[in-house]
């Protein structure tokens, strides 16, 4: 196997032409010995008719008829042709050429027709060897009816010398131009691939310490030129990625770190002291508690988030009731609302048949309210409704509370990231969030060929509309 593109291209471009200049030589070679040949014929074909004439004047002016053939072929000259005549039993009668390498007999004299030309090779052997092309035709002179057959013969050495000729041109021209050839396409090959080796020398050294570096681009607009911009983008995209994985891993390590120096304090604050009172004790296992459950519900979102990214996530789809999900999802969460200070409101919309999977559904909402109240001061509200816009289902989560900064908007779908602290209401129900809620419910969404934004948020409060397409409760 050849593992050089620039050979394989050489002989490919080598192959092709050979195939081309072959083709063209046979071509050539082939119409021009028909036309030399046609030509011969052409001549042989005008002596037999002078011939013919003159025989026929001669026969017809000599008292002595038996003359009139030598006295025609006399009369007659024809450079490079010999001329015989014979008579109906194929004897010789007379004969001239510039050669005197014999007659050229006729064919079978019962295979001539009267009147008509008869052109054909033959090889003679006696006086002076060679092929010779000849052209016969049989004729009655007037006025005695004697029949006689003249014959008109060319050699065809010549005609063979020009076409060796030819043959031996072609021969040394085509190995010539192909070896020419060959040294040009390989000098083109390497001259074309140029930029593609040094891309690959570049590309050998990029590694993911330098994914910085792009390969060089000698000309944007040709297809080199866009293979190296497109692997350039495919650079900044895997760089992009390994970044915001970095960022994952320092984030999830940063949030795993603060449930884990909490249990590891708390327990080592219980184990300094040999004697302490069970309320003591209780406390300090409460506070491992929520820890735990916090810890357990980040490990669980990052497990899905990493099945997610993997594409190993399967929805359990099945038909049930949208809102009736969005009714108990409130009923469920009314109770954490309630010990904030907060009233729940929703408005939903009676018997609406969906397709998908409730579990992740029921998070989606379940994270979009629990967002809600981290945010909304005592006395607030959060209104959950449902409604139906053309060929949407929409899913409103809008509260009283304090906003998100208008800096901090295009980012609160990022994973991990969280608005100021201060501006919630604390650790609500011990499992204070990592970030992560709003990114699932966002992929949840998207998950149902679904979407969902941020309508609204000011010092009034905030809108999330999560739409899910109605032609998913069909499927």
């Amino acid at each position: 196997m050849i593992n050089s593109v620039r050979l394989r291209l050489t002989l490919w471009h080598v192959t092709v032409l050979a195939l081309l200049l072959t083709g063209f030589s046979l071509f050539v070679y082939t119409l021009l010995s028909t036309t030399l040949y046609s030509r011969i014929d052409a001549v042989l074909s005008s002596v037999v008719d002078g011939s013919v004439s003159m025989l026929a004047k001669e026969s017809s002016e000599k008292k002595v008829e038996a003359l009139a053939p030598w006295h025609a072929l006399k009369a007659l000259s024809f450079p490079e042709t010999h001329l015989a005549i014979f008579d109906a039993t194929g004897a010789l009668i007379a004969e001239k050429g510039a050669d005197s390498y014999g007659a050229v007999k006729p064919p079978v004299m019962i295979d001539l027709s009267f009147n008509a030309i008869h052109l054909y090779t033959v090889s003679v052997r006696s006086g002076k060897d060679g092929i010779f092309r000849a052209a016969a035709f049989k004729v009655n002179a007037l006025p005695l009816n004697r029949t006689y057959v003249i014959v008109a013969s060319r050699s065809l050495a010549p005609l063979q010398q020009e076409l060796a000729t030819v043959r031996r041109i072609f021969y040394i021209a085509v190995p010539g131009v192909l070896l020419l050839a060959g040294f040009a396409g390989w000098f083109l090959a390497r001259k074309s691939l140029a930029p593609v080796v040094a891309m690959s020398e570049q590309a050998r050294r990029i590694s993911a310490e330098n994914l910085q570096e792009r390969l060089p681009v000698v000309n944007s607009r040709d297809e080199l030129g866009r293979l190296a911009t497109a692997f350039n983008e495919l650079l900044s995209r895997v760089s992009a990625a390994l970044s915001l994985q970095r960022q994952f891993m320092a984030d999830a390590s940063h949030e795993l770190r603060t449930p884990v120096s909490v249990i590891q304090t708390a327990t080592s604050v219980a184990l300094d002291s040999e004697h302490r009172e069970e309320d003591d004790y209780r406390s300090l296992l409460t506070t491992v508690n929520d820890q735990v459950r916090r810890l357990s519900r980040i490990v669980e979102d990052l497990f899905r988030l990493a099945r997610v990214d993997a594409g190993r996530y399967a929805l359990q789809s099945h038909r049930f009731y949208l809102d009736e999900l969005v009714t108990e999802t409130a009923r469920s969460e009314r109770l954490l609302a309630a010990s904030r200070e907060i009233c729940i409101e929703t408005s939903v919309l009676p018997e609406v048949p969906y397709y998908g999977d409730e579990e992740l559904l029921r998070q989606m909402i379940s994270n979009l309210i629990d967002n809600s109240i981290k945010y909304t001061r005592p006395g607030g509200k959060i209104r959950l409704g449902l409604e139906q816009r053309e060929r949407e289902y929409l899913i409103t989560v809008s509260d009283s509370g304090v906003g998100i900064p208008v800096e901090a908007q295009p980012r609160i779908f990022e994973r991990f990231f969280r608005v100021d602290e201060a501006r919630s209401n604390g650790d609500h129900h011990g499992t204070g969030g990592a970030g992560l809620g709003l990114s699932i419910a966002r992929w949840i969404a998207e998950a149902h060929h679904g979407h969902l934004e941020l309508e609204r948020s000011d010092e009034r409060g905030s809108t999330f509309v999560a739409m899910l397409p109605v032609f998913q409760n069909e499927a």
